[in-house]
């Protein structure tokens, strides 16, 4: 089973001889630029599609067709099963979505928008950003887009007080990792979807926004030291770069980490 959210780009090429084109995966295929692209089930048959960047289309699942590229490139969003069951409740067997040309659904394509900002930026954010955009959209895809019983499953209250604390205790003493959504759900015994949508009742924020609060609070008190060098800093509270972290401070207390450092410290 496909457990997480996978990422291909297809570069674009000039109009030549078709091609078959397979996908076992349920895919949503984002234009990174201006292009268009020929597909039919036969070759004979095959029809043109333009899309302008930001253009999306739906691929459902072991999709065999044939296929002509134009000077198209794409950004393929494999979502991953295990999303999309949590996301249908369902228990017997493959959430399928039917093919769609030319979305256009703004919540899907922020989504989607945001992913290929984190991959153009080299995947500063960390597994549990891509998590937890995985589960977006497969809440989002099931709910338009399942071509089976599409029941979405109802969650009441919040986690509770004590699973809050564990959460919160298992997290902070985590912060340096590459922490993931299954681990935070596993760590108080739900499903990746249950966690999310009762964290987030729970606290008012999603498990993401949550992690880099507290990564960013750790950062505050280590900075008020002259101990530490800020790539220090950055590593131990679970940022990838230097830069990331930096720029991921300024936009929270508008000031980099060092003004910070100085301002506290003068």
């Amino acid at each position: 089973m496909n457990a997480r959210l996978t990422l291909d780009t297809h570069a674009p090429e000039s109009a030549g001889e078709p091609r078959i084109w397979v996908e076992h995966r349920q895919v949503l295929a984002l234009a990174l630029r201006r292009g268009s692209i020929d597909v039919g089930v036969r070759r004979a048959e095959m029809r043109r599609s333009t899309y302008e960047a930001g253009g999306m289309r739906l691929l459902s699942r072991h999709l065999e067709k044939w296929v002509r590229i134009d000077d198209l490139e794409i950004l393929s969003i494999g979502i991953s099963d295990t999303a999309l069951t949590a996301a249908s409740a369902r228990t017997d067997g493959e959430v399928e979505l039917r093919s769609v040309d030319h979305i256009v659904d703004a919540r899907i394509s922020g989504l989607a928008a945001a992913v290929n900002a984190e991959r153009v930026a080299g995947f500063p954010s960390g597994r549990l950003f891509l998590d937890s955009i995985d589960q977006a959209l497969a809440v989002a895809l099931v709910q338009d887009y399942a071509t089976r019983d599409r029941a979405a499953p109802t969650y009441r209250g919040g986690l509770g007080a004590a699973r809050v604390r564990h959460v919160a205790e298992f997290i902070q003493a985590g912060l340096e990792r590459d922490l993931t959504l299954a681990e935070l759900a596993q760590s108080v015994g739900l499903s990746t979807a249950h966690f999310a949508v009762m964290f987030r009742q729970s606290t008012g924020e999603t498990p993401h926004q949550f992690v880099l609060r507290c990564r960013l609070a750790r950062a505050q008190e280590m900075l008020r030291t002259e101990k530490a060098r800020i790539v220090d800093v950055a590593v131990a509270c679970g940022f990838k770069t230097q830069q990331h972290f930096a720029r991921v401070f300024r936009q929270m207390f508008g000031a980099t980490p060092r003004e910070y450092r100085k301002a506290f410290l003068a």
